[in-house]
């Protein structure tokens, strides 16, 4: 992957992502293995997750333009390697996380709507 161009972007959204589309993989052993490394990345990479995510939905009937996409991540982990979580050397390695709910605050549904954010050393994690 050395030698490979660099992707601007994560994912073609114009295909849909499908497991009737492309042909079965014949071993999807290293499709697997290359989605356990990502989902393992997605701890500091936040802005792959959603692909990651997506593309482990298929991991069972796995084809050649789902090896393709996971490809097209790395080509776009080689395009941006300086994002990610920092960590800074003078903050102290604290866990904080915050909470918000509003009871019933969806005016359509009457649902709640509830967020929340965790942080390590200032910078966001989850």
């Amino acid at each position: 992957m050395l030698g490979s161009v660099p992707m601007p972007t994560l994912m073609n959204f114009s295909k849909h992502k499908s497991t009737n589309i492309g042909e079965p993989l014949v071993d999807p052993t290293p499709f697997r293995r290359l989605l356990g490394r990502l989902i393992y990345l997605t701890h500091t990479r936040l802005d792959i997750t959603f692909v990651v995510h997506h593309l482990n939905q298929f991991i069972v009937a796995s084809t050649t333009l789902h090896h393709q996409a996971s490809m097209r991540i790395l080509h776009y982990l080689k395009h941006h390697p300086g994002q990610g979580i920092f960590f800074d050397s003078t903050s102290s390695l604290q866990l904080k996380a915050f909470c918000d709910s509003d009871w019933a605050g969806c005016p359509i549904t009457r649902r709640s709507v509830t967020g929340y954010i965790i942080y390590i050393a200032n910078s966001p994690i989850y």
